[in-house]
């Protein structure tokens, strides 16, 4: 059936004046016609995509929400909430930061409060740290030959009165000052 009528419309992908022969036509030729339908198609898989990213944010954050309102929590979701590996988890129970008491042989039961009062009571030591050039430093022979010392009781005494330590290379530098004043002390103390 051929149709006489003739109307002046403009193409949806392109923006061309077209005339067209019927009424739903929208586009100017084939190819226009192939990459609008393929322009659709992209742009519906794109919304559907985010479609479903959005579903999934609003799932975890009910999830969260439901997990603020417990009173008393398991290991997984004590490590969703606070944002780290269950393994974490069980590390500050073990280490006696986290009270926990097991319900059953695997069931680990948390208070929300005992996590509230971790949290709270964490503080971050924010306090710089002393930079030293390694003119203005020993290395490690260098003390022990100075103060007539053991490498094991160097180490010993850097551990425990908490000298940083600088490495350069295969080298192993402490700070002079540090050193001396240590050393200095511990003469004063013996006599």
């Amino acid at each position: 059936m051929s149709s006489n009528i003739s109307i002046q419309k403009v193409c949806e992908y392109c923006g061309k004046d077209f005339i067209a022969k019927t009424t739903v036509t929208r586009c100017c030729s084939d190819d226009c016609a192939k990459k609008a339908y393929k322009a659709r198609k992209r742009a519906e898989k794109i919304n559907s995509a985010i479609e479903v990213v959005e579903v999934k944010k609003q799932k975890k954050v009910k999830l969260i929400e439901d997990l603020k309102e417990k009173e008393f929590l398991n290991v997984t979701q004590v490590s969703r909430l606070i944002g780290c590996s269950r393994q974490n988890v069980y590390k500050l129970i073990n280490s006696g930061k986290l009270k926990a008491s097991n319900i059953l042989e695997k069931k680990t039961i948390v208070k929300r409060q005992d996590l509230e009062l971790l949290l709270n009571s964490t503080k971050v030591d924010h306090s710089k740290k002393l930079v030293f050039d390694v003119s203005e430093c020993f290395s490690i022979s260098e003390a022990q030959k100075k103060y007539n010392i053991s490498e094991s009781a160097l180490q010993k005494i850097i551990q425990r009165e908490e000298i940083p330590k600088i490495k350069q290379g295969k080298f192993v530098y402490i700070p002079k000052v540090l050193i001396d004043e240590v050393f200095n002390t511990k003469k004063k103390d013996v006599f």
